[in-house]
């Protein structure tokens, strides 16, 4: 393997995120959100321009280890030379709570220290502007360099000599230094304490945040470093959750299957909320609410996909200064989804929605009035449940209506009538629940096929699709229920390749799908689990968790022959999977004791 590779660490703290490689290198950084300009824009080949990228880089480089700080968002790399010296990289971005709000500024901490003999280094600090085109314009200082980026400077504030740092000059590190990345403001105490306290305040805030998970007892590892990861992606200003911090990795090599994923996709972002629900972290859940009622109109509309600062019309371009990841173009900025019919985001969003009036830990648990914001959701769900949609999977070239769509429309309904229900209002619990029998009775007679013998991707159709091992999880059908059975064993015979699963094997747009979609294994996991498979679903479970990068992050994709990672990364979506499915098949605490 040449060139850049998903062999990444991400760094963040609800404002913005970095993505480090294994040389201690900051490879990939929108700035000053997650939408922004990626000032660091190495990951996808700047075109015309040397640099990206932020390193660290040790003279004689020979190898490096590299994993977080037990519990953190904080990430350790070794660097050693060919001669015995190592170098510690420590990376960061501030996080923890003060006065009674959460103190999270746009800056990447890096504390650098010599640990073996006498490493010679050279600090390399070369953002792009206007997505990779140009250098920016410099000034500086004592003890900092600006970087005048179109709407956004940055400031680097170290204790390295600045000299070193504007002519790239080589030296040996004697002692520790600090480099503080950020936001054109004076930092008013000294750097190295400023830069002590915050790793020990941000370590802390993690560590508090992961010991109140109701984490699984097998695979904590796992789950937790999940968690931190979905955490990472929530975007705090407004509640959005994004798909991924990247855009345009390929989905396979040279598919043009490059998408950006730097957005908030209603469906990825409910799933991202339930998985974190399950784990006790309830906070994301309120702030993903309160984007949507920021979202959703009186008549209850709602895209598939809007910006993290409600943005509506996300513009697809293709960028010419950036030559791809791996020289794999296009390079895409924007996504033309946004346009789309996909009418299952209805459901989605009820469902994140429903913890809301059930939960007891709470400070403001639902009422009657959220319960009327969210009813014209369940309205265009009833009205839209049989109109053709592009689906989840975002067909561009075909609209029909698909089974999960119609489902989750059911969805919508089923759970507006139960909350109205627990807030004893039986008018309109019958209302829902009359609507939510009618959709349902619909779909099962409509999506089963008796000739093929398992549900199909769409009403009256004739095609498998992964999405229908959802059925049983927000209860349209029982996972006992013989029709979702056959429909798993169907999946498995046509879709699973080894110990991975294709979303589906009908071309599209850009042909024939080429690896297998991640969390679409997870999905038929849990659903071997379900229907009593269990041993065979831990297996492939196993498998899985043995692909995942070497700090146990994934992409959306992988492939199916070396298990190489492909798709934008690090993707909500996949480590949802992990989460859910791992609580599906862990022991019970009960049986270790």
């Amino acid at each position: 393997m040449t060139g850049p590779s998903l062999d990444l660490g991400v760094i963040g703290n609800g404002s913005f995120g970095a993505l480090i490689d294994r040389r201690a290198r900051v490879v990939w950084s929108c700035l000053p959100a997650f939408d922004g300009d990626p000032a660091f824009c190495a990951l996808l080949s700047p075109r015309d321009h040397d640099g990206g990228d932020f390193g660290i880089e040790l003279e004689d480089f020979e190898r490096s280890e590299q994993a977080y700080l037990n519990n953190t968002a904080i990430l350790r790399t070794v660097l050693y030379d060919r001669h015995g010296a190592a170098v510690e990289v420590i990376d960061f971005a501030p996080r923890w709570r003060e006065n009674d709000r959460f103190y999270r500024p746009v800056a990447i901490m890096r504390r650098v220290t010599p640990l073996a003999g006498n490493p010679r280094v050279r600090v390399r600090v070369r953002p792009l502007a206007d997505w990779g085109a140009r250098r920016p314009d410099t000034t500086w200082g004592s003890n900092h360099v600006r970087y005048l980026l179109p709407e956004f400077t940055l400031r680097l504030t170290t204790d390295v000599p600045v000299r070193f740092v504007r002519e790239e000059i080589s030296f040996v590190l004697g002692h520790p230094v600090h480099l503080m990345l950020g936001a054109d403001e004076s930092l008013t105490r000294s750097l190295a304490g400023y830069a002590h306290e915050a790793q020990e305040r941000t370590a802390h805030y993690w560590r508090e945040w992961v010991r109140y998970l109701s984490v699984p007892l097998d695979w904590q590892e796992a789950v937790i470093r999940s968690a931190i990861t979905l955490k990472l992606c929530q975007y705090e200003d407004s509640g959005a959750i994004i798909a991924a911090m990247t855009t345009s990795i390929p989905e396979a090599p040279n598919s043009a299957r490059n998408w950006d994923y730097r957005y908030c996709w209603l469906r990825d972002a409910a799933f991202v909320v339930r998985a974190l629900n399950r784990l006790g972290a309830t906070r994301s859940m309120e702030e993903f609410l309160r984007y949507i009622f920021n979202i959703a109109t009186h008549e209850g509309t709602l895209q598939p996909l809007y910006g993290i600062d409600f943005a509506e019309e996300l513009e697809e371009h293709e960028v010419a200064t950036l030559r791809g990841y791996r020289d794999m173009g296009p390079v895409r900025r924007g996504n033309l989804a946004w346009m789309q019919k996909q009418h299952d985001v209805y459901g989605s969003v009820v469902l994140a929605s429903t913890q809301l009036f059930f939960d007891l830990r709470l400070a403001e648990p639902g009422n009657a009035d959220t319960f009327r914001k969210l009813e014209p959701l369940g309205e265009r769900a009833y009205a839209l449940h049989d109109e053709p949609d592009s689906g989840l999977w975002e067909f561009r070239g075909r609209a029909e209506v698909h089974t999960y769509t119609a489902a989750m429309c059911w969805a919508a309904c089923d759970r507006l009538s139960k909350i109205a229900a627990k807030l004893g209002l039986a008018d309109r619990d019958a209302y829902w629940r009359e609507r939510a029998h009618a959709i349902r009775e619909r779909v099962l007679e409509e999506a089963w096929s008796e000739e093929l013998g398992h549900f199909t991707d769409t009403l009256g159709g004739h095609r498998l699709d992964a999405s229908l091992l959802l059925l049983p999880d927000f209860g349209f059908v029982d996972a006992e229920d013989a029709r979702f059975v056959a429909t798993v064993e169907a999946i498995g015979r046509d879709l699973r390749r080894g110990d991975g699963l294709f979303r589906y094997i009908a071309p599209d747009d850009f042909g024939s799908p080429e690896t297998s979609f991640t969390i679409c294994s997870f999905w038929y996991i849990d659903a071997l689990a379900a229907i009593g498979r269990t041993d065979e679903a831990r297996e492939m479970f196993e498998a899985i968790l043995a692909r995942r990068n070497h700090l146990g992050l994934l992409s959306e994709d992988l492939a199916f022959e070396d298990g190489e990672a492909w798709g934008n990364f690090p993707q909500t979506y996949s480590h949802v999977g992990l989460i859910i499915a791992a609580m599906r098949l862990s022991r019970s605490w009960q049986e270790a004791s």
